[in-house]
């Protein structure tokens, strides 16, 4: 027997109709019944459904126009052509508008099933081949990075054209919109993509613990380095060093870090000899680091150096296009994690994620699909399940997590010290590192500050 899925009849003849009706309900589904093509589209836009049975010939509207409707608005439903007309013609135009398959009158129970069967089958591989493509583009391509937007398109378009060059590479945006994805997708399709690809958050680790991260050590340079470590400019040899929050270095290391640049050599902290390395450089800032080198908190040399080709990577706000591609592909992604039953997003729920404004951009979308997959009780997410998005603001207060009671907290503090790190540190009484840590996980930014703070 098939799995149990939720199905739409559509025949203007009752017999047919409610023929069709009790056999498949029989068979256990779900099925819903309308007499004409409007009415049809009318269920379709407040229920969701796997699978409809169309008509090719109703008075009110024909199958061929209601088809071409559905497969636009709801291209994932299964849809089965019925009629009495066959023709090749008829069958060509339906298959060129998205037909499945064709059902002819008269038809038998048994050919009902097997259909049915057939189609869920046929739906299943092609979602299987959808989640081997990506993982093979994860391993070869644009890893999860997803969007048809125009600004997504010029953005693919520009890591073709800037890949196969050695030119150090600036990313800037906001935080959550993808940045590292778009160094990994450089670096998988560059010529230096058998190479590794080495990560570093910079604001995740305090001066001294960067410059080793960095750089690496001899043994005895300092207490507690028992042996020699190789930093990750070594592990990047032949490959791509991708820095991360490349606003949080500080000064001195920025020259140590220009002199690698021009020079292609360094030295390991404690240590004399002189090692060479070669690697392409990716930086990721959500900084305004230009203001940051007017404010001579960050050197112009570094930057340029750094920039010699920028890219901007784009919020959420400006692809709304692309929120619906993305959150099937997170639905997909955590429906399989999690093991729950979730097919889809009804038409309020997706209405609703496109008219959100995403200040955490890609990776409040992804949170915010994880929590309702995780949280949901029904096959299909509502609008209801992202409540938690726009809950009033006494509400949202009353609904703090811990987390975001410590986010806050630390984001009140850094303002009132205008985001001087080092005053921020001592009066949350906590070490730079650890307060730059936060700063990162919480995803907190200094853009809107002006000037320069003394110390960041």
């Amino acid at each position: 027997m098939s799995e149990k899925i939720r199905i739409l009849v559509v025949d203007d003849e009752l017999i047919i109709r409610e023929s069709l009706v009790g056999w498949l309900r029989r068979a256990g589904h779900g099925v819903d019944a309308a007499p004409g093509g409007r009415q049809a589209l009318d269920m379709l836009s407040r229920n969701h459904y796997d699978l409809i049975f169309l008509d090719m010939r109703m008075p009110d509207l024909s199958g061929l126009e209601a088809l071409k409707t559905v497969k636009t608005t709801h291209p994932h439903i299964l849809v089965v052509m019925i009629t009495a007309y066959a023709s090749i013609e008829t069958a060509i135009e339906a298959m060129k508008n998205g037909a499945d398959d064709f059902l002819m009158k008269p038809f038998q129970a048994e050919q009902l099933e097997l259909m049915v069967e057939k189609l869920l089958n046929q739906k299943k591989l092609v979602e299987e081949n959808i989640y081997l493509r990506n993982q093979l583009s994860e391993a070869t391509g644009y890893n999860d990075m997803i969007g048809s937007s125009e600004c997504m398109r010029r953005l693919f378009s520009f890591i073709d054209l800037v890949a196969k060059v050695d030119s150090p590479i600036l990313l800037q945006g906001e935080t959550g919109t993808g940045k590292e994805l778009v160094a990994k997708a450089v670096h998988a399709r560059g010529n230096r993509r058998q190479g590794p690809f080495i990560a570093i958050n910079c604001g995740a680790f305090s001066d001294t613990l960067l410059e080793s991260e960095l750089f690496g050590h001899e043994a005895g340079s300092f207490t507690g380095a028992n042996r020699t470590r190789i930093g990750r400019l070594e592990m990047a040899a032949g490959g791509t060093l991708f820095l991360d929050e490349v606003g949080e270095i500080p000064l001195k290391m920025q020259v140590d870090l220009l002199r690698v640049l021009q020079e292609k050599i360094f030295h390991r902290v404690g240590g004399n000899k002189e090692l060479s390395v070669d690697f392409r450089l990716i930086s990721a800032t959500h900084q305004d680091l230009f203001q940051r080198v007017s404010g001579e908190s960050f050197r112009k040399d570094f930057y340029f150096r750094l920039k010699v080709i920028e890219i901007e990577v784009p919020p959420l706000r400006k692809r709304k296009e692309d929120i619906p591609q993305l959150a099937e592909h997170f639905l997909q992604k955590f429906r399989r994690e999690t093991n729950k039953r979730v097919r889809g997003f009804k038409d309020d729920a997706m209405f609703f994620l496109q008219s959100h404004d995403w200040p955490g951009n890609v990776r409040e979308l992804e949170n915010s699909v994880e929590r309702a997959v995780v949280l949901s009780k029904g096959t299909y997410l509502q609008k209801e399940d992202f409540a938690f998005l726009s809950r009033s603001p006494e509400e949202k207060q009353m609904a703090l997590t811990m987390r975001e009671v410590e986010k806050n907290h630390i984001e009140h503090i850094l303002k009132l010290c205008r985001w001087n790190i080092s005053k921020a540190a001592k009066v949350l009484e906590m070490n730079r590192a650890t307060l730059h840590h936060k700063i990162t996980k919480f995803g907190l930014s200094p853009r809107d500050w002006p000037g320069s703070p003394e110390d960041r």
